[in-house]
């Protein structure tokens, strides 16, 4: 049995959601805002071996980021459906990959980590150091990594039955005591950079434990379903092909700015967090996009649907440019909030404009995956992802041949943005990804 609806969803039924969703969002970046800030003034080299380390450790970010979204727009379905005890079934399963995938993945960045953050820093004059810093901090933040599963997977399935204020609360809880802790582990203890990683640890274990309390308390069986788990690797193939390729990007982003120098790393570090600050507030959008979607497809309302996915590319066009008119008037102060170095400054200015200009569209963009996540047409999103990153990655190494500095660099990833709205507003006006039932 579907659930009737007829009514369009409103701009007030979006923010409900989308609202306790952007503050989980925003915790997470606040506080990796404040690390930067925190360790950017230890010098220009703990902060380009921060931006190395944490390029690492944002593999974890994905691969939740893979389970949350996959979760959502299942347990979504479920629930429009009418069966919350199948949608948190979903979750269940979801949970148990994420403890499986935190632990491999801790396991493998504990054998490679040396060889990986000398390769990502190159043969410049501070890359002995700034590797070997960074492999310390990332042999300690990994020890993190399956609890940052663990949450991610829980906030998937919580929006999937479209609950969003106990996600808040786990998550800007844990991340509260992280921003608190570093200041003091870094400076008072006299940890340096090891104690951020050792606050980012502790924040996480915390964040992950109060999802495996929501989980536990929804009584529902918790021993893995083999047959289940199946189905949901399965269906995860395309979002973990498409979060490959974004890993790939940035990685490679971050690599090309290492070899102009550590100032130059420095300044895209400073510029690549405030960025990823403002794509996941934008992605709260996104997230009440999932739930809705979702909810509406698997009660059997495409029409629904439709006029849910106009009204959110609406708010995620508004957005986009409400940051940008924020970011465009921090040009000549938010540089210095993260580092004293002139020479950081200098190449902030460069990537600057790039930044602003590509956030309006950014915010179109963010909107709309969440609608083709909710509606699960995964396929065509991996599609324009890998479409994207062909175009992306010869343009940031020409930048590096041609020695057009970071300035090339954030004009590959401004590209990157285009080619995809592109893409999506012409699947949106398609209409083909508007398929109902319960079954992604």
């Amino acid at each position: 049995m579907t659930l009737a609806r007829t009514r369009p969803v409103t701009f007030r039924r979006i923010a409900a959601l989308a609202l306790p969703a952007l503050v989980v969002l925003a915790a997470e970046p606040v506080y990796i805002l404040v690390d930067t800030v925190v360790v950017g003034h230890l010098g220009r080299v703990p902060l380009a071996a921060l931006a190395l380390g944490g390029g690492v450790m944002s593999t974890a970010v994905f691969l939740g980021n893979v389970l949350a979204y996959g979760g959502t727009g299942r347990a979504a379905r479920h629930f429009g459906a009418g069966d919350r005890r199948a949608a948190v079934a979903e979750g269940v399963q979801v949970t148990w990959l994420a403890v499986l995938g935190g632990v491999a993945l801790t396991l493998l960045v504990q054998v490679f980590a040396g060889p990986l953050t000398r390769a990502l820093a190159g043969n410049g004059p501070d890359s002995a150091e700034i590797a070997a810093q960074a492999e310390t901090w990332l042999r300690v933040a990994v020890l993190g990594a399956p609890f940052i599963l663990i949450a991610l997977a829980g906030q998937g399935w919580m929006r999937g039955v479209q609950e969003t204020r106990r996600p808040m609360y786990y998550v800007l809880g844990a991340n509260l005591l992280s921003a608190a802790l570093v200041p003091v582990l870094v400076n008072v203890a006299g940890l340096g950079l090891i104690g951020s990683a050792i606050a980012n640890v502790a924040a996480q274990a915390v964040s992950g434990a109060m999802f495996l309390r929501a989980i536990v308390a929804e009584r529902v069986p918790v021993r893995p379903d083999p047959a289940m788990l199946r189905r949901q690797l399965s269906l995860s193939r395309d979002l973990v092909a498409r979060g490959a390729a974004f890993q790939i990007c940035f990685l490679s982003a971050a690599t090309v700015a290492a070899r102009f120098g550590a100032a130059s790393l420095a300044a895209h570090q400073i510029g690549l967090q405030l960025w990823m600050f403002c794509a996941l507030a934008l992605d709260a959008v996104a997230i009440a996009a999932q739930a809705l979607i979702g909810a509406d497809l698997g009660g059997g309302d495409a029409h629904r649907a439709r006029a849910t996915a106009r009204r959110v590319a609406w708010m995620g066009l508004i957005s986009g440019g409400g940051f940008a008119v924020v970011i465009a008037a921090g040009a000549s102060f938010l540089p210095g909030w993260f580092s004293s170095d002139a020479a950081v400054h200098e190449q902030a200015r460069v990537l600057w404009p790039w930044f602003v200009a590509m956030l309006p569209f950014a915010g179109l963009v963010f909107a709309l995956d969440g609608v083709f996540m909710g509606a699960g047409d995964v396929a065509f999103l991996r599609n324009m992802i890998l479409v994207a990153s062909g175009a992306f990655l010869p343009v940031i190494w020409l930048a590096y041949a041609l020695d057009l500095g970071l300035g090339g660099v954030w004009a590959g990833l401004t590209l990157f943005i285009l080619i995809r709205l592109a893409a999506l507003v012409a699947r949106l006006r398609g209409g083909r990804w508007a398929v109902t039932g319960t079954a992604t």
